[in-house]
């Protein structure tokens, strides 16, 4: 079906349920009748998948700096192989994790600071913007319980980290326009609410 592409972007710590949101969303979204790219950050590129491994599986230590720049990298070859094309051709991309991940857990979390993240990360994207951010939130004692017992590098990061990036989210979306929303419930509760979050940006 014809039409403007529209991107969304699903965000939220660690085991706030992304995995289960973003494709009950897509489901919901394809019912519509439009074409429905799913895709996440980081690793959704051949270039990408190789800058994954490390992020989230390196042995040894990774320099914050370091971290920040093979995000940015990975947003850079995600947009121009997926995303943008996407979006051109009128398809809806649902996208777990985009810029504003990197603004809590690199900006804030890892300290570098949200403004230098956020010039960085713009330069980056050559201003290809969320029509829609949602952001998952649950308390960080039900997030840290739902994480996995085999954690990559960022979920073995420590609750103090986890919290400061939950935090992190709460704080930037009011100015930014994200849309908090609870992530406590039923699978199917909170798929409600993420669909009524976005359905204003998806005509």
């Amino acid at each position: 079906m014809a039409g403007p592409g529209r991107f969304i972007v699903v965000e939220g710590g660690e085991g706030v349920g992304k995995s289960t949101q973003v494709p009950r969303l897509a489901a919901s979204l394809r019912a519509s009748g439009r074409e429905v790219v799913v895709t996440h950050e980081p690793g959704d590129t051949k270039l990408g998948a190789e800058l994954r491994a490390v992020l989230l599986h390196a042995d040894d230590h990774v320099d914050a700096r370091a971290e920040l720049l093979l995000m940015i990298a990975d947003r850079a070859q995600h947009l121009a192989e997926v995303v943008t094309p996407a979006l051109a051709r009128g398809a809806i991309v649902v996208c777990d994790r985009y810029e504003p991940s990197t603004l809590a857990y690199q900006g804030v979390a890892r300290g570098l600071g949200v403004e230098s993240v956020e010039r960085l990360s713009e330069w980056a994207t050559t201003g290809v913007e969320p029509d829609v951010v949602v952001v998952l939130d649950l308390p960080d004692e039900i997030a840290e319980a739902r994480v996995s017992v085999d954690r990559d590098r960022f979920e073995r990061a420590g609750s103090d980290f986890h919290a400061r990036v939950r935090t992190a989210y709460r704080d930037l979306a009011p100015a930014r326009g994200w849309v908090l929303v609870d992530a406590d419930g039923t699978p199917d509760d909170v798929a409600a609410r993420v669909l009524a979050a976005v359905s204003a940006a998806v005509p």
